[in-house]
C-alpha cells in the first residue's frame, strides 16, 4: 500500500508541473554591470579624503587644510583642528575641538571668540558656537604662498583703453588691467 500511494503522489507532481511552466515569473530590469567606466585617481580621492574627515568630525576637509588662511599665522602656528561635532540632526551650532600647543591655552580663551568668528565667515553662517581646547603636538604647516602669475599682463594694454569712448568704463577697465598686473593676494583673515 505504501508503493500506491507513492506512485499516486508522483503522478499528481507531474500534472502539476506543466502548470508552473506557464507563469513565468516577471523578467528584472535592467541593471547596469558592475565596475562602469574608468575613472581618473583626482576624481575619486577627495571622496576618499570626504569619507576619512566625516568618520573624524570634519564636514569639510577644507578647514583642515586652509586652516592657516581661515586663523591666520599666529594662531595657526600653536593650534590645529581637530574635528567638529553638531548637536543631533543639526548643522549650526557645533563645537570645534582645537589641539594646542605649550602654554597658549590661557590667551587662546580670550581669542576663541574671534576663532568663531572667523571659521563661521570661513562656512557662511553660524556653524560653529563654542570651542574646546585639548594639549598636544601641533606641528606648523608651511605658510601659504600664493601662486605665481602664469602669462604677465603686457604693458601696451593702457595704450589701447585710450581709444574707448566712455570715460566710466575705461576707468573699469584700465582699474582692472592694473589688477591683473599685480600679483594676486590672499585676504587676510585675522
Amino acid at each position: 500500500m505504501a508503493k500506491d500511494t507513492g506512485q499516486d503522489e508522483k503522478a499528481k507532481a507531474k500534472k502539476a508541473r506543466p502548470a508552473t511552466k506557464a507563469a513565468k515569473a516577471p523578467a528584472r530590469p535592467y541593471e547596469r554591470p558592475r565596475g562602469g567606466e574608468a575613472r581618473a585617481i583626482s576624481d575619486l580621492v577627495p571622496e576618499i579624503g570626504r569619507t576619512a574627515f566625516r568618520k573624524f568630525g570634519f564636514i569639510q576637509s577644507s578647514v583642515v587644510s586652509r586652516w592657516r588662511e581661515i586663523v591666520g599665522d599666529r594662531l595657526a602656528d600653536v593650534t590645529q583642528p581637530a574635528m567638529i561635532r553638531f548637536p543631533a540632526g543639526q548643522k549650526a551650532g557645533g563645537t570645534l575641538h582645537l589641539t594646542i600647543s605649550g602654554a597658549h591655552a590661557p590667551m587662546l580663551q580670550h581669542v576663541a571668540p574671534d576663532i568663531v568668528g572667523s571659521v563661521n565667515r570661513f562656512f557662511g553662517y553660524a556653524a560653529i558656537a563654542h570651542v574646546r581646547m585639548t594639549h598636544g603636538q601641533v606641528t606648523p604647516a608651511a605658510p601659504v604662498q600664493p601662486p605665481a602669475m602664469l602669462k604677465p599682463v603686457p604693458a601696451e594694454l593702457g595704450d589701447s583703453l585710450r581709444d574707448i569712448g566712455d570715460p566710466e568704463l575705461r576707468t573699469v577697465l584700465e582699474r582692472m588691467a592694473a589688477g591683473l598686473a599685480t600679483p594676486p593676494k590672499l585676504p587676510r583673515i585675522s
